[in-house]
């Protein structure tokens, strides 16, 4: 059960390192290209959800992912014990959350800075915590469907 929790520690810290490096050496809007046209460091903040939707509604994400938090840690030491890749996409998850987090509670806002153009569409700034949420719930949607055809499998039998 440990190595999921560090699963998510070692994100929570790799997210807040990231963050802090954006804060502490860049001036916000300011962008660095890494590779021209596709991927540039831009320091930016959020202060809503993905793509900026519901703005400053800081009181409801405090709620939410208070949940979230609480249902991750229960689903893990109840439900998923033995599912190791059920058990790594909750522990991504957590580690993501508990990553935007302490932004939404220390800066009362999220820092971004990962900014990609995929053919010409500037896709929405993004940082660390983001992308383990996202990962998380792509593992988490693979491994319920393939436990779903576990079950399928065992119910022919």
């Amino acid at each position: 059960m440990i190595i999921y929790y560090l699963i998510a520690i070692v994100l929570v810290i790799v997210d807040q390192f990231t963050k802090w490096l954006i804060v502490s050496r860049m001036e916000l809007g300011e962008s660095i290209p890494v590779i021209d046209n596709f991927f540039y460091i831009t320091s930016h903040r959020n202060t809503g959800a993905a793509w900026g939707i519901l703005e400053g509604q800081m009181l409801l994400f405090y709620i939410i992912t208070t949940v979230v938090i609480i249902s991750i840690i229960y689903f893990l030491h109840t439900y998923v014990k033995g599912d190791r890749l059920l058990s790594v996409a909750l522990a991504i998850i957590l580690g993501g959350a508990i990553g935007n987090f302490i932004d939404r509670i220390f800066r009362q806002e999220v820092v971004d800075f990962a900014n990609f153009y995929i053919f010409n569409y500037n896709f929405p700034i993004f940082n660390v915590a983001d992308s383990a949420l996202t990962i998380g719930v792509i593992i988490f949607l693979i491994a319920t469907i393939l436990e779903e055809k576990r079950q399928k499998g065992k119910s022919k039998s």
